[in-house]
């Protein structure tokens, strides 16, 4: 097993290719995003987000991952550089980036990749990397996204696709009905054959939810993304959840729905990011900390039983910490008091403060009480209304 916790001598999976949706500018995550990109935002004392989807691909044996970024792009690939590009068995492509970087030897300090231009959406980013994602060696087109916390071997997934002939296969899991309605709802027949994908339905009729990632057969993709693409720059929205499986599934093509059981979780915004991490104290863990991939520098996170939190940093005598993430490199005074809430790395509690159900974010200092989300869901979504 390796550090991240993958096992990079499996058989890979033959013919497949990855693709690595991670150019979106996270502005949902409001304060969280100000300074990194969204793949790179820290998780669970342990990981960034981004490393999940990377963790899923080594553990799979997938043979190439085509990184699909856009926003702040020289930061993420120096990190998939530095934790990522030593395993054999699945190749890292960085697009049109990927001869200079090959070249240079990585990305020199202080060197920044060139601007591209902007995307509408993720069916956009496939178009862009069309001539990466759609290369000879490969049949089959796995769909990653960069902001999805779970762990998962793809093969058993393959193997439905491929037995099925399915043009696409979905990730699906069901969920309580009353949150479908944050995610794309999905709804199958009794042979798991996707009769409808709707995104955020207002009333929703299957607790099904695509987990977005996914696996196409690439001359299918290829002939739907063309047939969009026809209709012009406002003819579509650019989206694969919203154009381009509603379309497969409208043409009568073949999309089959695969259950993914466990664990997996969409971190879009602030309160979900702050309420999946705390999800991950319960017991027994949704995800062991052993499991989790290892990335952030500093100590391995443990959890603490009489705490019931996730430790990635020492805990003074006098301090009082409670069903919390700490996170390495995080300082946490004594006579300070933290409930229910996520500590960065670089951020400090200062003595006599309360931090309750909230965050505190990378290199900050709290010096005052804080309770709840409401800072940083104001930033997220704007200055609150005036009554």
């Amino acid at each position: 097993m390796s550090r991240h916790g993958v096992h990079p001598d499996r058989v890979g999976l033959d013919g497949v290719r990855g693709a690595l949706l991670a150019g979106g500018r996270g502005e949902r995550l409001g304060p969280l995003t100000s300074r990194v990109c969204k793949p790179l935002v820290p998780y669970a004392a342990s990981c960034r987000l981004v490393d999940f989807s990377l963790a899923n691909a080594v553990r799979s044996g997938l043979p190439e991952l085509v990184l699909l970024s856009l926003h702040r792009e020289s930061d993420l690939v120096r990190h998939l550089l530095t934790h990522w590009d030593d395993h054999p068995g699945t190749r890292l492509h960085f697009g049109p980036h990927e001869e200079l970087l090959r070249a240079d030897g990585g990305l020199r300090p202080g060197r920044t990749l060139p601007d591209r231009p902007a995307e509408r959406g993720t069916a956009d980013a496939l178009l862009a990397a069309a001539e990466y994602l759609f290369a000879p060696g490969a049949t089959d087109l796995l769909v990653q996204h960069a902001d999805h916390v779970y762990l998962f071997d793809y093969r058993p997934m393959t193997a439905a696709h491929r037995a099925s002939g399915a043009d696409c296969t979905i990730g699906v899991q069901r969920i309580e009905r009353r949150y479908v309605k944050l995610f794309g709802m999905a709804e199958v027949d009794a042979d798991l054959r996707v009769r409808a994908l709707v995104e955020k339905p207002s009333d929703p009729t299957s607790d099904l939810v695509f987990t977005a990632f996914c696996l196409f057969r690439i001359d299918a993709l290829r002939q739907v993304l063309a047939g969009l693409s026809a209709r012009g720059v406002d003819g579509w929205r650019h989206d694969i959840s919203r154009d381009v499986l509603p379309e497969m599934i409208a043409q009568g093509r073949d999309v089959r729905a695969f259950p993914v059981e466990g664990y997996w979780a969409d971190i879009g915004t602030v309160d979900r990011y702050h309420a999946e991490q705390l999800r991950l104290l319960e017991q027994p863990h949704p995800l062991a900390p052993s499991a989790l991939p290892r990335t952030l520098p500093g100590p391995s996170p443990r959890f603490v039983p009489e705490r019931r939190s996730l430790v990635g940093t020492d805990v003074p005598d006098g301090a009082v910490v409670e069903r919390s993430v700490l996170h390495p490199g995080c300082r946490i005074e004594p006579g300070a008091t933290v409930l229910r809430s996520v500590v960065l790395p670089g951020a400090t509690v200062a003595a006599g403060v309360t931090v309750r159900d909230g965050i505190v974010l990378a290199g900050e200092r709290l010096t005052a009480d804080r309770t709840g989300l409401a800072e940083q869901l104001r930033t997220a979504h704007g200055p609150a209304p005036r009554p």
